[in-house]
């Protein structure tokens, strides 16, 4: 799993580099698109479903945006001669990104192996979860009962994303 992480995480950095260097600003909109899916991927690897299903509402509404945007709008960027500090910037970038996944490696060396828990709170939850909150699936009881507050706010984010772009085309719509 570590592995995976670690590809999707270059092609995120990949996807970055090459949204901030493109000189068509459609092409740079689906690059950072690119960014975003690709952390719905590692939160699904992390098994982080409900951080997944937020970031893939959220990166589809904000690419959506943004897509018309930049349809509405010129799709080129001025063209600029090529500088010699653009190569030692991105040569900086690339030295900058090699101690990333030196220090990313370290970070997960050090992390429990799959499947096991050091953390203290992962007892309780898992031995009273039942008869506390009464559901007989255990992330159920934990989602809605342990971490109601936290559901709820997700849901918020949720709802008030898919308002605001239904206000935004409804707007467009009018004109």
């Amino acid at each position: 799993m570590e592995i995976a992480i670690s590809i999707i995480t270059g092609l995120m950095i990949l996807g970055a580099l090459y949204a901030i260097h493109a000189k068509d600003l459609l092409s740079a909109v689906i690059a950072c698109g690119i960014v975003g899916y690709g952390l719905v991927i590692c939160f699904l690897l992390l098994k982080a479903p409900d951080l997944a299903i937020v970031q893939i509402v959220v990166e589809t509404i904000t690419l959506i945006i943004m897509v018309a945007v930049v349809l509405d709008s010129s799709r080129e960027e001025k063209f600029s001669k090529p500088d010699p500090q653009e190569y030692i910037s991105i040569v900086t970038s690339i030295f900058f990104i090699v101690i990333l996944f030196y220090f990313f490696k370290i970070a997960i060396g050090s992390l429990d192996a799959f499947g096991e828990s050091t953390l203290r709170m992962a007892g309780p939850y898992i031995e009273g979860a039942t008869a506390k909150t009464g559901s007989a699936n255990l992330v159920t009881g934990v989602v809605f009962d342990f971490r109601g507050y936290d559901t709820m706010g997700e849901a918020t984010v949720l709802v008030t994303a898919v308002l605001g772009v239904l206000t935004i085309l409804r707007i467009k719509g009018k004109k």
